[in-house]
């Protein structure tokens, strides 16, 4: 007996050993600060974090996309089906309990004899418990959970894509009508010079070439409205689209960007990451998993151990156990040991351990990326706004010069090249001033979004 209890404890301990995968690798070592210098006066990111821009209609978009739209949805589907799978492996931790119920009523007749009838019934309740001595259900369980972690930390990046996706297509709208509004105020202005050089030219102060020239000035201001408006159009389907609306039912009734805050957002810690970005934290859920899937496949290699039972009544009359003529009870255990199947156990060991270690560099590449992302959300936030500023002073400066030029074309001191130069260096710096808008409030978006808005790991 002391031979026997020995030969099981060493079992048991190299199951023990066979059965557990190793420790995921921890993450890289992580930079003590970003390079880029955040603002001074920046707070971390509010829960609502899109009502900072300081517009009513974005959050009110925003909380219309978060009802309705499809993909967030189609993302609550899943956490639901990670549920149910952890339902269904976790019942392999308990016993199973069958209960099975017969009956027959049979008549002969041999030839020239007489016809001869009988009953019968049976009624059995079979029970059924696989052990788990080496982990291997265990390790299921804890797979199927890590990936029910993974797929919530995914509906979470999938509604933070979600809300950055609608800011940056509603800032868009308004940048492209705010360009709009540019240009249909530089038509003005080139319609405006157009009358003077065709009354110049009915004067005699000019030639039919000037008034050629500018009235090509015109046509090409005309020609740069329908693909600006062609943008607009196309740009606001897409954020009705995010909206889970009908494009026809759709309308955002802001007309500029002007007015909108760029909200400064401290960043934090770098180590701070890898608890408020969904995404790195579905990517070390999903790791975790694949280190439960390791020690299944190495269970699977050791002997597997169930217990059966089953009590039954059988009787001769239809469907009545009261007149039972026969009981069972058995109990029973049962010992399975894969010796030879073509190296498949082994494959399936080597498949979940590479499986594994690719998670880990994904997990590293994930890291890797979410640093790149607040630095370049940091450096764009931070130049855009010097860019701005210096491109607000480059329109003041077109303004005058245009003004200038058309004082001086119609005093015939300058010549109608001066003016149209004047009125091409105001026209693109309006539009490069209004491109500028954009990319800084889009800039803070992406460093919301690359620090995982407000989320925080559970």
């Amino acid at each position: 007996m002391m031979q026997k209890l020995i030969y099981i404890g060493i079992a048991l301990l190299l199951g023990a050993c066979a059965g557990t995968g190793h420790a995921p690798t921890s993450a890289p070592d992580m930079p003590q600060a970003f390079a880029e210098a955040a603002d001074p006066e920046a707070v971390a990111p509010a829960v609502d974090w899109w009502g900072s821009f300081g517009s009513d209609e974005l959050s009110s978009l925003v909380a219309a996309a978060l009802v309705a739209n499809p993909d967030l949805a189609i993302a609550a589907e899943r956490v639901r089906q990670a549920e149910a799978q952890v339902s269904i492996v976790g019942a392999s931790l308990f016993p199973s309990l069958n209960f099975a119920a017969a009956g027959a009523h049979r008549e002969t007749r041999e030839d020239g004899g007489s016809q001869q009838s009988s009953d019968a019934s049976s009624a059995a309740l079979s029970a059924s418990y696989e052990l788990d001595l080496w982990g291997k259900n265990a390790a299921s369980v804890r797979s199927a959970e890590a990936a029910l972690r993974a797929s919530r930390f995914d509906q979470e990046t999938v509604r933070l894509t979600l809300i950055t996706g609608v800011a940056n297509a509603y800032f868009q709208v308004l940048s492209l009508r705010g360009r709009l509004a540019v240009a249909r105020e530089n038509l003005v202005i080139a319609e405006r010079v157009l009358a003077v050089v065709d009354s110049r030219v009915r004067n005699g102060a000019n030639s039919s070439l000037d008034l050629a020239r500018q009235q090509a000035a015109v046509l090409a201001q005309r020609a740069a409205l329908p693909p600006l408006e062609l943008q607009e159009r196309q740009t606001l389907f897409a954020l009705a689209i995010l909206l889970g609306r009908a494009p026809e039912e759709f309308a955002a009734t802001a007309t500029t960007i002007t007015g909108l805050d760029v909200p400064r957002v401290a960043p934090g810690l770098p180590a701070q990451l890898l608890v408020r970005r969904p995404d790195l934290a579905s990517a070390e859920a999903q790791l975790a998993a694949a280190n439960a899937d390791v020690g299944a496949a190495r269970a699977a290699l050791l002997p597997n151990i169930g217990l059966t039972g089953s009590a039954g009544l059988a009787s001769n009359v239809l469907l009545n156990f009261l007149n039972s003529s026969t009981a069972t009870l058995t109990i029973g255990a049962a010992l399975l040991q894969p010796i030879f199947d073509g190296g498949r156990l082994r494959a399936q060991v080597d498949v979940a351990t590479s499986r594994e270690r690719e998670l880990v560099e994904n997990y590293r590449k994930a890291i890797l990326a979410a640093l790149a992302d607040v630095e370049s959300a940091l450096a764009a936030g931070g130049r855009t706004a010097a860019q701005e500023l210096l491109q607000e002073q480059v329109v003041e400066q077109a303004r005058v010069a245009l003004r200038l030029a058309e004082i001086r074309y119609r005093e015939g001191a300058d010549d109608l090249l001066t003016v149209l130069d004047a009125q091409r260096t105001l026209f693109q710096a309006e539009d490069q001033l209004a491109q500028i808008r954009l990319a800084r409030l889009q800039a803070s978006v992406s460093l919301f979004k690359a620090l995982g808005g407000a989320w925080n790991k559970p």
